[in-house]
């Protein structure tokens, strides 16, 4: 079963097929080059459904981030595993028009509590790349450390391991 959850003013919702074009486009766009890309078309597709197959092999996997007073998706928030991620990984994108207002925090912050408290998972880290500086600032606000020992999919990630809630 899909969770979900509320915050103050945030909605994560289980993925939609009418969030795929926001979604291609993003991973088809330049600003997926710390997720691996630009993707082709094949690509993103197979990634749009590996975020919503992981729910149903992991009982894990991504949430759409929806603005509460709007409804206005802002981008996504998600745990990967399996064969390509050594541990459970946290992850977020928000697209353009929802940079730089905390909605990237707010949404890691809750999947991340209910990672540890609802599903008990023993650890939780995010891996990216060396020059992706936001989202290492924003795992630092989280309250991750730098774990220069942690396995990891590619030997130049860096690894940010998740403490709390």
């Amino acid at each position: 079963m899909v969770p979900t959850l509320e915050t103050e003013r945030l909605v994560l919702r289980p993925m939609r097929m009418d969030d795929w074009p926001d979604y291609r486009a993003l991973m088809r766009s330049e600003r997926a080059r710390f997720m691996g890309g630009p993707h082709d078309e094949a690509g993103a597709w197979g990634m749009f459904c590996s975020d919503i197959a992981q729910w149903a092999l992991m009982d894990h996997g991504a949430l759409m981030i929806d603005d509460k007073a709007t409804g206005r998706c802002l981008g996504q928030v998600g745990i990967n595993h399996g064969p390509l991620f050594p541990e459970h990984e946290l992850g977020w994108f928000v697209y353009d028009h929802a940079e730089g207002r905390g909605y990237a925090f707010e949404a890691a912050r809750a999947l991340r509590d209910w990672a540890k408290t609802v599903r008990r998972l023993p650890a939780l880290v995010s891996y990216m790349d060396p020059d992706n500086h936001r989202s290492a600032r924003l795992a630092e606000r989280l309250g991750a450390v730098l774990d220069r020992q942690a396995p990891r999919p590619d030997p130049a990630d860096l690894v940010y391991r998740h403490f709390g809630p």
